[in-house]
């Protein structure tokens, strides 16, 4: 059976051409990629942290992929070489320098007057060696940039991760009560998304705190009239979801928090109503945060929200810190929130979004009651 979330290589050759523009544009005749979210987003190839791969591309075209041990079964790559990233099944704990060897192998017949391009945050000496000189330009912000336009592909593995989600807020729904230990919410939930995947997570996060406003799960019970504040992040083979809703332990919320759900819920409407291409994040923030001062002021002291891909937080920013303006093909997030004592700790409401062509297209179309 065909697997509907396999690497699409078609894809990742209209990303690679993505990164050329840029590379013609600097006038740049290679560039070499070290961050694995990078070289997943190129190449359709994911490695866990410890290792340490690189990719080549030059202007031309031409995309080499140096891994550990031995060449994936697929890879958007025309040149595949091996580093022992492993000795007898020990990892080694020189994988960059182990890459580095091969890639200077690879450059040796190269014009030593290459214009290089390179990420800042990990060009470090064992590149600059193999490469005999400092990159030139720094290519990280161009494809941070341009990761924010998602790819069918890329839609349909944050779908995926979304959909774990969905499984884990019934499941939570489920079993939560007072006197549940928040080890065990966590240890089920965790479960339930690996069965609804089939496969291990890429990543666990983010929120399991009962009666906080976040953190990870602790050995403590929850209790009733506490709201139970779930953030889930699941990843899905690199793809972050990342969304949340409130639960009232006993299933009979306050007046008080019930009021408050209602009118952390009006902020979806006006997401929906506002956002399209063009739009200022920093504008829909500040109408956010106004909705809320209205009816708990100073309460809501956290961003509204971020994209997601293969990152848990990435571009657009739904905060003042910065100033993104939506642009079609944008997956984000928006979390408005509330919290004190006398809501037995808060609420806070994640949903997920598309940008589209004219609006916003809803991808976690999941219950927000309490």
């Amino acid at each position: 059976m065909q697997d509907p979330y396999a690497v699409d290589l078609t894809a990742c050759r209209g990303r690679q051409q993505r990164l050329m523009e840029v590379m013609r544009r600097e006038r740049l005749d290679l560039a070499i990629i070290a961050r694995g979210e990078h070289i997943q987003w190129l190449t359709g190839v994911r490695y866990p942290h410890h290792f340490e791969p690189v990719v080549t591309l030059s202007v031309d075209g031409r995309c080499g992929l140096i891994v550990p041990n031995k060449a994936p079964e697929t890879a958007a790559a025309d040149d595949v070489r091996t580093y022992e990233g492993k000795w007898l099944s020990t990892m080694r704990n020189d994988q960059r320098a182990a890459a580095a060897a091969v890639l200077a192998d690879v450059l040796a017949t190269e014009s030593s007057s290459l214009r290089v391009g390179g990420e800042y945050s990990v060009f470090g000496p064992h590149l600059r060696e193999a490469v005999g000189c400092d990159a030139v330009f720094d290519v990280e912000p161009e494809i941070v940039r341009m990761r924010r336009r998602k790819d069918d592909d890329e839609l349909a593995l944050i779908g995926r991760a979304i959909d774990a989600t969905g499984a884990m807020y019934r499941r939570a729904r489920e079993i939560i009560r007072p006197g549940i230990n928040e080890l065990d919410v966590f240890n089920e939930l965790q479960a339930v998304a690996v069965r609804e995947l089939g496969e291990m997570l890429t990543g666990t996060g983010n929120d399991y705190a009962c009666g906080a406003r976040g953190g990870p799960p602790r050995d403590r019970e929850a209790q009733s009239g506490e709201l139970y504040i779930l953030d889930l992040g699941p990843a899905y083979r690199g793809y972050y979801a990342d969304n949340c809703r409130a639960i009232a332990v006993d299933g009979r919320p306050t007046d008080l928090q019930a009021a408050t759900n209602r009118c952390i819920c009006e902020v979806f409407g006006m997401i929906e109503a506002k956002v399209r291409p063009g739009v200022r994040c920093r504008e829909v923030f500040d109408e956010a945060k106004a909705m809320l001062d209205a009816y708990m002021p100073d309460r809501f002291n956290h961003h509204l929200g971020h994209g997601i891909g293969l990152s848990p937080h990435e571009g657009p920013h739904l905060n003042p810190n910065w100033d993104d303006v939506f642009s079609e093909r944008d997956v984000f997030t928006v979390e408005p929130g509330l919290y004190g004592d006398d809501l037995r700790g808060g609420i806070r409401l994640e949903n997920d979004y598309l940008v589209t062509s004219d609006g916003v297209e809803l991808l976690t179309d999941f219950p927000l009651e309490l």
